[in-house]
C-alpha cells in the first residue's frame, strides 16, 4: 500500500474549514457566476441557494466526527468514525473492489499516496473522501466533497487530524437485554 494510515486520529480544530464559511464562499461564487453570465444582479438565485443548503448540511453531518481510528492491512483499510458510520476499502491482489448495494456504489483507490473513497448514491448524490497522511505520519488531512446533480456546485470541506496514542479502556462494557449496560474492569463474557 502506498501509505500507512494506521492509528488513532483526533481532529485539530485550529485548522481546517468551517462549514458556515464554506457555504458563504459557495454562495459568493454563485453570485459571481450569475453576474458574469449577464444576469446583472450580483446575488445568487434563491433556487441555487435552496439546492445548495441540503448538500452543505449533509457535508456538515458527514464531517462532524472528531475522532478517527484507522486499521490497515494488506487487504483492507477500515476508517472508524466515532459516533458515525465507518468507511471500508477492500483490496484484492492490490486492486480496490467496488461494492454495490441499495444505497449505491462504493469504490476506493489510490491517487499517489492519497486514499480516495467515493460513494455514488441514487439520484446523483456523490460523497468523496480523500485521505492524505504527512510523511512523518503525525498529521492526517481529510477532504470531503459532497455533490449532487440537483445542486449548482459541490461543497468541499477539509479537516486536519493529529495522531495520538489511545489509552487502553479502564472499563469493558456490553449491552444486555436483561441488565441493560454491564461494565467491568476485567474481560466480559456472555
Amino acid at each position: 500500500m502506498p501509505a500507512d494510515f494506521n492509528g488513532s486520529w483526533a481532529r485539530d480544530y485550529a485548522r481546517g474549514d468551517k462549514v458556515n464559511q464554506v457555504f458563504q464562499n459557495a454562495v459568493w461564487q454563485l453570485s459571481k457566476r450569475r453576474e458574469r453570465n449577464g444576469h446583472g444582479v450580483p446575488f445568487a438565485s434563491e433556487r441555487d441557494v435552496a439546492t445548495l443548503i441540503p448538500i452543505a448540511r449533509l457535508a456538515e453531518l458527514i464531517t462532524r466526527p472528531d475522532e478517527l481510528t484507522i486499521s490497515q492491512t494488506e487487504h483492507e483499510i477500515l476508517v472508524e468514525r466515532r459516533d458515525d458510520f465507518s468507511l471500508q476499502c477492500a483490496f484484492f491482489d492490490g486492486v480496490a473492489k467496488s461494492v454495490e448495494s441499495v444505497f449505491g456504489r462504493e469504490s476506493c483507490g489510490w491517487d499517489g499516496k492519497r486514499l480516495i473513497s467515493v460513494h455514488d448514491m441514487p439520484d446523483g448524490l456523490r460523497v468523496m473522501h480523500r485521505f492524505h497522511v504527512s510523511d512523518n505520519r503525525r498529521e492526517l488531512r481529510v477532504i470531503t466533497t459532497v455533490s449532487s446533480s440537483t445542486a449548482p456546485m459541490p461543497i468541499t470541506i477539509s479537516h486536519y487530524y493529529w495522531r495520538y496514542e489511545k489509552n487502553p479502556r479502564k472499563f469493558q462494557c456490553i449491552e444486555t437485554l436483561s441488565m441493560k449496560r454491564v461494565c467491568s474492569t476485567g474481560n466480559l463474557e456472555l
